[in-house]
């Protein structure tokens, strides 16, 4: 057990990790200046449409960014494999994004919108750390630091794009849009040669087949135990029932990623459309841009990485084992529950008054604390459960549900906190139903816990 903890991650997790910082810089650079770009009069270097137009082309760079996974997850899983499309997927949303950049109307932003979609759906670095990591006490804290890798990007991208548009690239009233997306291209670019060049060095053979022809230790096993027991197999081996239920099992968890995600997304609007007229945004003289809340998100994400890395790895050493991933899941979605009843209850203290931005401080870590409990986890349990098989597919289901969410929190704003009710009252609501949810989690945990358990081991 010693020797476990002691154990460090394989180098190509940390080149896995690591690329996927060139690409989340990309993604929220461009994903944080689209809305602002679109909106954006003509003559300052923009397209000059409505918010409207701009908030929905921004929800869908969102939504089809998570289900171009699903896709890419049956190619890298059946037909190429998982190092030969990523830097694929790379060098194509690398061209979206410079399609960004030189984009004179709205077609040429849908145009990006489709490009990084598939390029982000060919992307598999999470799929190959499920298959680089082969130690099951480690997946859980290697995918909270691969969530900490992410996060720097996201911090590097959000944090810069204030001040590399409005300042850095703007000339003569022409704010420097095209600059920027065409800096996330170049990141696009330079993840794809990093990714190419250290992952030939460090990487070996994993995911040079599709995943289905790349099987764990367990699979292998179970195999030898079907050869023993003169079962015939075949190149299209029906799956077992410990592998129906473990895929149930992911379609669960998955399910309530969708709760989980439209309350995370819909948390983030009041803080563009409610607190920016009800906080002072003015810290030390400086007025504090809307942006760096997003940019705050990222930082926690940083640092309760390893932090929550520590946490999986001690309980896992424990006599009784790890807590399950449902009761994990549970807490996550409790926590967000507990960041509602803080903004209901900031609202409440404040009066008629404006209170301080640093506030929202708070606010972001309880958020980013939820996250980091539920987030990482589930991609560390499908790598964990998943048939190799189908391993990029259901990494995919979990990219749908964030897709779902991100086409369903925008409808819900509008019906919830712009449709006549009190803000307060609106976050208790939604931190009952976290609540609920965190407790059904709880109560059902033996239950759910059962389907992906293999039968030898409920034997014993």
């Amino acid at each position: 057990m010693g020797e476990t903890k002691k154990k460090g991650y394989p180098k190509g997790f940390w080149v896995c990790g690591c690329t996927e910082i060139f690409e989340r810089l990309a993604y929220y650079l461009g994903r944080s200046l689209i809305l602002i770009f679109v909106t954006a009069s003509v003559a300052t270097g923009g397209l000059g449409l409505s918010k409207g137009q701009g908030a929905t082309m921004q929800s869908l760079l969102t939504a089809f960014a998570y289900l171009g996974p699903l896709v890419g997850g049956v190619i890298a899983d059946r037909y190429i494999g998982g190092r030969y499309t990523t830097p694929i997927g790379y060098i194509i949303a690398g061209i979206g994004y410079y399609c960004g950049g030189i984009a004179k109307s709205p077609a040429m932003v849908y145009v990006m919108i489709f490009c990084v979609s598939i390029g982000l759906g060919l992307q598999k670095t999470g799929a190959l750390i499920g298959r680089i990591v082969t130690d099951k006490d480690q997946v859980d804290s290697a995918f909270s630091i691969r969530y900490t890798l992410v996060n720097t990007g996201a911090f590097i991208g959000t944090f810069l794009v204030g001040i590399l548009y409005k300042d850095v690239f703007a000339k003569n009233g022409v704010l420097g849009f095209a600059p920027c997306f065409k800096l996330a291209a170049i990141s696009m670019w330079a993840g794809a040669l990093w990714f190419f060049v250290l992952g030939n060095r460090f990487m070996g053979e994993v995911g040079k087949k599709p995943f289905k022809f790349e099987k764990t230790a367990e699979e292998l096993e179970r195999e030898k135990a079907e050869k023993a027991a003169h079962k015939e197999e075949s190149k299209k081996e029906p799956l077992t029932k410990v592998e129906k239920k473990r895929i149930a099992a992911i379609f669960l968890v998955a399910g309530f990623s969708v709760i989980f995600w439209i309350f995370w997304n819909l948390a983030y609007l009041p803080v563009y459309y409610y607190w920016t007229e009800h906080m002072n945004w003015v810290v030390a003289g400086y007025e504090v841009p809307t942006t760096w809340f997003d940019a705050a998100n990222s930082m926690f994400c940083v640092i309760l990485g390893p932090v929550t890395a520590m946490l999986w790895r001690k309980l896992a050493a424990r006599p009784q084992g790890d807590m399950s991933l449902f009761k994990k899941t549970g807490i996550g979605i409790g926590i967000l529950g507990v960041s509602y009843i803080f903004f209901a209850a900031l609202d409440m203290m404040r009066g008629g008054a404006k209170i301080s931005v640093l506030w929202l401080l708070i606010f972001s870590f309880i958020l980013t604390l939820g996250e980091m409990f539920f987030s990482p986890l589930g991609h560390a349990f499908i790598s964990k459960y998943s048939p190799s098989r189908y391993l990029s597919t259901m990494m995919a289901v979990w990219g749908i549900a964030t897709f779902i969410s991100s086409l369903a929190y925008g409808p819900l704003f509008s019906a919830t906190f712009e449709g006549g009710f009190k803000f307060s009252s609106v976050c208790i609501a939604i931190a009952v139903v976290a609540f609920i949810s965190a407790v059904v989690l709880f109560v059902l945990d033996k239950r759910l816990s059962k389907l992906v358990e293999d039968e030898e081991e409920v034997e014993a």
